[in-house]
């Protein structure tokens, strides 16, 4: 009996052994498990702290490549590549965009293209369409370049607070930056010669855009003095009362230290870049002007223009970038993080 018992004893002591080390080693799986963020048992509403969940539930741009791609191009560009591209970058990690500068010369959509041809860039931003030279020269190495509007802008004309003019037409101002017209009171305006500032045709988009556009392809007057940046062009604006400068619209129309004028295509019909009431500078900056967008949408406002993603076609990986890129502007969340941007949704 008493040998009985003893086998018992030490049957009962094995089986407590086995279940203690097959608890423990439960115990530590799971803990292991709870640690590197793959619990057996999921959580109703998924693993967010994980960075791979996140870019699978939060990255939903289709075509979207993977890796490092140079871009660059357009200064007008610049709010987007600082706020609109970090979001999708922060979406999107494994798409990594690098602002490439020029090797030489300013950054510019005419020099964003030319590195685009010369394969330094997946793609461009551009503030005007590709000229046809530039598409002859790209298929040469046998690809084209598509631009893809994402979109628009408007061209805002900066004078100073101190000047009173109710507005311009379209040919005043062409004739004030070919040399026509130097007194303000040719234009209805004060007896005060006009100070004219203009970066150089090959500062970018902008200028090739107010010259092929506003001017109709007519050299600038030798009235014209040109300045580098459109940061000096506002300084100077702003403390000489006969100055006047022309930049993208949102670069000027929320501007303190200047005021934009209103444009028309013919004289009395002066449609204004902002909305009214024009906030005084008095306000500013608590309040600022803001773009007036239904007159840049509906075509009202006599100077606007698209922006473009500008596209190597030659079914690559940067083609493919590109797109993507475009693509993703063109969603609800890309167009209304342009249009907080202060430009104005294309759709």
């Amino acid at each position: 009996m008493s040998q009985k018992n003893e086998t018992l004893s030490l049957f009962l002591a094995v089986i407590i052994t086995i279940g203690l080390i097959f608890g423990g080693l439960w115990f530590l799986m799971e803990r292991w498990a709870q640690l590197s963020g793959t619990a057996s048992k999921p959580s109703e509403t998924g693993n967010t702290n994980n960075p791979i969940n996140q870019f699978v539930n939060r990255c939903n741009v289709a075509n979207l490549p993977e890796g490092t791609f140079n871009y660059g191009g357009s200064t007008t560009w610049a709010p987007i590549r600082k706020d609109v591209d970090f979001i999708l970058q922060t979406q999107c990690p494994r798409f990594i965009l690098r602002y490439t500068q020029p090797p030489s010369g300013q950054a510019g959509s005419g020099t964003g293209i030319r590195m685009l041809i010369d394969n330094q860039l997946a793609f461009s931003q551009s503030s005007r369409s590709v000229k046809a030279e530039e598409n002859t020269e790209a298929k040469q190495k046998e690809f084209s370049l598509k631009e893809i509007p994402v979109a628009i802008d408007g061209i805002a004309i900066a004078v100073n607070h101190n000047l009173n003019i109710p507005g311009l037409t379209v040919a005043q101002l062409k004739d004030i930056y070919t040399g026509k017209i130097t007194n303000w009171q040719q234009v209805g305006g004060p007896n005060l010669p006009i100070t004219v500032y203009s970066r150089s045709k090959e500062a970018g988009g902008t200028v090739e855009f107010f010259v092929e556009n506003v001017l109709n392809k007519e050299n600038f007057g030798t009235n014209v003095s040109y300045i580098g940046t459109t940061t000096e062009a506002v300084r100077k604006v702003a403390v000489n009362t006969g100055a006047i400068y022309y930049a993208s619209a949102p670069e000027v129309v929320p501007q303190c230290t200047i005021k934009s004028l209103p444009l028309g295509r013919t004289s009395g019909q002066f449609v204004p870049p902002y909305q009214e009431p024009f906030i005084p500078q008095s306000e500013c900056p608590s309040k600022r002007n803001q773009l007036n967008t239904k007159v840049f949408r509906s075509g009202d406002y006599a100077i606007t223009r698209n922006l473009f993603v500008i596209v190597k076609q030659n079914g690559q990986t940067d083609q493919q970038a590109g797109e993507a890129y475009a693509n993703w502007l063109l969603t609800p969340q890309g167009q209304e993080l342009i249009e907080k941007v202060g430009f104005v949704r294309i759709k």
